[in-house]
């Protein structure tokens, strides 16, 4: 009950129950290498990313359109993400912070006559950054957003024609930028890939997120990586797939889903991350408004 309650909160909220041969250009500067290799390194790099500041643009299946920026790390493992979405509106804003396995949010999309009174609403326990099976944010935040972005980068290493685009830039900042596609089997062997148990751990947690998308076919996948082999940026694109019926003796069968463009640009790089929990007077428990809720009958 409390996922759909914590969905119920938000404003105008619902509970909604490649291309090409890999080609052997070399990477631009005085230690030629492969596209793959460059891809390689990338990922091998952000294994050792333990903070990050990020924006996300794009659409989300269930979800639509969105923005955010977020910044989260794993040591402790915190996050805070500001958002808006076009089923919020352009003036619906949401933020939502997990701190000790607790997720607060609020900002103009939470429906502050539900709080009685306060700006936040507090969930627990609250889990981000794990496996999809793991994950609890209250279907408060979309499954593609309860990853790791520094994980989720790696997923073009499983990519069997990885090409290089160009030379672009990001931010300011001077990248090549390489593309190719990854099937859903292609995406597992990415998170099973990681070379130490850590990062595996981590790689198993936030691509599950994206195997349990149904991926239709393959994900065509974009990064963009600059001169010193880091990632600055990825965008994925792919159709999904849906499940209807499986109820009241109806048939389980597959339909087309929502489409999935998402792009995210790393801002900070293992730069310090604090995550504040809101004023206590001014959060609401979303179990005691639950049990208000069922004892009034609203």
């Amino acid at each position: 009950m409390s996922a759909t309650f914590a969905a119920v909160l938000l404003a105008g909220g619902t509970a909604a129950c490649g291309e090409g041969a890999e080609s052997d250009s070399a990477h631009e500067g005085p230690a030629q290498v492969t596209p793959r290799t460059a891809v390689a390194k990338a990922a091998t790099d952000s294994e050792g990313i333990t903070s990050l500041r990020y924006r996300v643009t794009g659409t989300v299946p269930q979800t639509g359109r969105l923005e955010a920026e977020a910044s989260m790390s794993t040591e402790p493992p915190v996050m805070s993400m500001r958002m808006t979405t076009a089923e919020h509106g352009e003036d619906g804003r949401l933020e939502v912070r997990f701190v000790d396995e607790v997720m607060y949010a609020g900002g103009s999309a939470v429906d502050s006559g539900k709080l009685d009174g306060k700006s936040w609403f507090s969930a627990g326990p609250a889990v981000w950054g794990r496996g999809a099976a793991d994950n609890n944010s209250y279907r408060v935040l979309p499954s593609q957003m309860e990853g790791s972005p520094a994980v989720q980068s790696r997923i073009l290493t499983a990519s069997k024609d990885v090409r290089k685009i160009g030379t672009e830039t990001v931010d300011g900042t001077r990248t090549t930028h390489y593309r190719g596609t990854v099937t859903g089997r292609g995406i597992s062997a990415a998170r099973d890939a990681a070379t130490t148990k850590a990062a595996r751990e981590r790689q198993i947690a936030s691509l599950d997120q994206f195997v349990a998308l149904r991926i239709d076919d393959r994900l065509t996948m974009d990064l963009w990586i600059d001169e010193a082999g880091r990632t600055r940026q990825f965008r994925m694109r792919g159709d999904t797939r849906a499940t209807r019926g499986g109820t009241e003796g109806k048939p389980l069968e597959f339909i087309d889903g929502d489409p999935l463009d998402m792009t995210v640009t790393f801002l900070d790089v293992n730069q310090p991350v604090t995550v504040e929990t809101p004023p206590s007077e001014d959060t609401a428990d979303i179990a005691a408004l639950a049990d208000k809720a069922q004892s009034t009958g609203e």
